[in-house]
Parts: structure tokens; C-alpha cells; sequence
């Protein structure tokens, strides 16, 4: 029988804001301006990482200049868990990748394995490089060889982190700030 999931306010009692909505607004304008001087004008397809990356990649669709075809992936290893599993995918991208450079947006890369597994099918479809976007990268020594974010806004320390596209059990994706559990309190 499914557990029900732990309470969001609960966490939230035992969590701390690491950047607040304003702070991530910033960082999301700035990344903005880096991935267009970095495009020069190319039309690039902006490949969305659903859940997660849903909220960020609004924000940075508007910050962004350079006209971009969207479309997006549905690839998870969590399933509402705290610790990521096998690769399952949801639904893969539709855009012709052929001979295009790729914004492959996502809101965390932790330990890289969902992200190098969508950006090794984006060049097995062929397109010519794929740039990795990520709101927040986790500061460890667990990611995956071969992968990192080519544009990245947030370090955050390695513990549980939820908000702004992050769920906590699949719960607060929709809060403005990023958290973080305080050490010692659960996942």
C-alpha cells in the first residue's frame, strides 16, 4: 500500500531559503544574456526537461533574444523519491535535432545522470552540440564523468533542495524561493 507523502508544510518548518525569487531572477536574466551572445543569432532548439525545469525555462525563454524553436523532454529517474533510480522516459523530443545546436534546460544538476542520458540521444539524433543549461548545479564530487552545464546560475550545497521547479515529494515546485532541508532533517 503507497505511504502517503510527507508533508510539505513540515518541510518547510525544517528548511531554510538559500535564494529568494528576486536572487533567481537575476541569475536567470544573466544566463539569458550569455546564452545569446554565446548563439550569435542561431536559431537553437530549446529542449525543456519536464518536471522540474518548467518554471526556469520560462523565465529564461523570456530572457532570451535570439529567436528559439521549443519543444521538450519528459525523462525522470526520481518518481517522487529523494534518490534518483533507473532512467524512464516519458516522452522523448520531436524537433528535427539535425545539424542544430540544443539548449538542454534543466533546474538542478546534481549527480548528471538524467541530463547526460538526454544529451547522448540529442546527439545520437544528430544534433551538432548540445549546451547544457541548469538553474543550479550541486556542489559535490558525484557528477557523472563527461558531463557538466555549460551555463549554470545557482551552486547550492549538497543537501535536499526544493522550489522554483524542484519538488520535495512532488510537492512545491510552485514555491518562489529555493530551499533546502536543514541538516539533520530527513531525505
Amino acid at each position: 500500500m503507497n505511504q502517503p507523502a510527507p508533508s510539505l508544510q513540515a518541510a518547510l518548518a525544517h528548511a531554510e531559503v538559500l535564494h529568494t525569487r528576486a536572487e533567481i531572477e537575476a541569475v536567470i536574466a544573466d544566463i539569458g544574456r550569455r546564452i545569446d551572445v554565446e548563439l550569435h543569432g542561431e536559431r537553437a532548439v530549446f529542449l525543456t526537461v519536464m518536471n522540474g525545469a518548467l518554471m526556469f525555462a520560462g523565465h529564461l525563454a523570456l530572457a532570451i533574444r535570439t529567436d528559439l524553436e521549443f519543444d521538450y523532454v519528459h525523462a525522470t529517474r526520481y518518481r517522487g523519491e529523494t534518490r534518483g533510480s533507473e532512467l524512464k522516459w516519458l516522452r522523448e523530443p520531436v524537433a528535427d535535432l539535425r545539424g542544430r545546436s540544443v539548449l538542454l534546460v534543466d533546474d538542478i544538476l546534481d549527480e548528471g545522470n538524467t541530463l547526460k542520458a538526454v544529451r547522448d540521444e540529442c546527439l545520437r539524433r544528430g544534433a551538432r552540440r548540445v549546451l547544457i543549461v541548469s538553474l543550479c548545479t550541486k556542489d559535490h564530487d558525484r557528477l557523472v564523468p563527461g558531463i557538466h552545464s555549460d551555463f549554470n546560475g545557482i551552486v547550492l550545497p549538497d543537501r535536499y533542495v526544493f522550489g522554483f521547479g524542484m519538488d520535495y515529494h512532488e510537492q512545491g515546485r510552485n514555491l518562489p524561493d529555493i530551499y533546502a532541508l536543514k541538516a539533520g532533517n530527513g531525505d
